[in-house]
């Protein structure tokens, strides 16, 4: 996977900059390559894209947003990748619009731009094309101001339970030592050697 992050501040407050970006469909007036964005409902988007000449078209799944501070989002078929933008108020007139971004290239030249860093210079790119757009036009084209909730992570397993005196393991000290999960040191010290 490569991860990208950049942010640009715009001259605009932060409702107008998050309404605007929940215009899915106006992505094409500032983003490269992207030909057409469909907002099928409220949680997808259908993506008609062309870079370095291969058309490419997928959905996305928005994972979560909430109002005036983050749109998150993953693909669910098509090139994998996904990331969140988040919404920062500066002050009453300027927003801080922060994107992280993480794809995994499928080609040999998609592999390259990522090495080279092509794909980093193209979202910067759009962010300040995103910028130029709404400082432009001073207000948004629509919005959105609906809540999308990330689903709820599952918790993490607990260990089996173990039978350390069936196993014959009875010294307590022993146990403390031992981790509970690999990699992470378990509690108490480690047994002196005599």
């Amino acid at each position: 996977m490569t991860t990208i992050e950049k942010s640009i501040d715009v001259l605009v407050p932060v409702r107008t900059a998050y309404n605007q970006w929940t215009q899915f469909e106006s992505f094409p007036y500032f983003m490269e390559g992207v030909e057409r964005v469909i907002q099928v409902d409220d949680r997808t988007t259908h993506w008609e894209t062309t870079v370095a000449g291969a058309h490419r078209e997928f959905d996305a799944e928005i994972t979560e947003q909430h109002p005036d501070e983050r749109v998150a989002w993953h693909t669910t078929e098509g090139p994998s990748h996904g990331g969140v933008v988040t919404f920062h108020r500066l002050d009453e007139h300027s927003t801080r619009v922060s994107l992280q971004m993480e794809y995994e290239p499928d080609t040999l030249a998609e592999k390259a731009g990522a090495a080279l860093g092509i794909v980093g210079g193209r979202v910067s790119g759009d962010l300040q094309r995103f910028k130029e757009y709404i400082e432009q036009q001073g207000h948004e084209t629509g919005a959105w101001r609906g809540n999308i909730d990330a689903p709820p992570q599952s918790p993490m397993p607990h260990p089996p339970a173990r039978d350390d005196a069936a196993a014959g393991r009875d010294d307590p000290a022993d146990v403390e030592a031992r981790p509970i999960y690999p990699g992470i040191p378990g509690p108490g010290l480690p047994r002196m050697q005599p």
